[in-house]
């Protein structure tokens, strides 16, 4: 059983075309998402363990710059994503302004050709009861 594809407000359809046909992009998202994951700190979690019990007997000099170095790359990571996020809604509430102005021409002029059609009636109306 298939299923038809969700449909998908046109920004967010942009944004994930821009992403797919862009490398590193898609490496920053990558890179991202395991670095938000429980994996992530595992890992860490375990690899510093061993490397300061095991495999280093003054592991803090060369761990703090490790430390740092990582902080500092994840760090620009985190706003690349809120860089991404942030023009994601720009053109999100763009299209959606634009949206929302030609559905108001649209209601406008529906309004008009409403008030149009019942003045019409309305005088139809009078002039057939005026000439009667």
């Amino acid at each position: 059983m298939t299923h038809a594809p969700r449909p998908q407000h046109p920004a967010v359809a942009k944004v994930r075309q821009d992403r797919a046909a862009n490398f590193q992009l898609r490496v920053a998202d990558w890179i991202t998402k395991f670095a938000g994951s429980m994996p992530f700190v595992y890992i860490h979690a375990i690899g510093f363990a061993v490397w300061m019990i095991f495999l280093e007997k003054s592991p803090w000099p060369t761990l703090t710059l490790v430390v740092s170095l990582e902080a500092i790359f994840l760090s620009t990571f985190v706003m690349i994503g809120q860089n991404r996020q942030a023009d994601f809604q720009q053109a999100k509430a763009d299209h959606d302004f634009q949206e929302q102005e030609l559905e108001l021409k649209t209601n406008t002029e529906l309004t008009r050709a409403i008030h149009a059609m019942t003045a019409e009636l309305h005088r139809r109306l009078i002039d057939d009861v005026d000439q009667k």
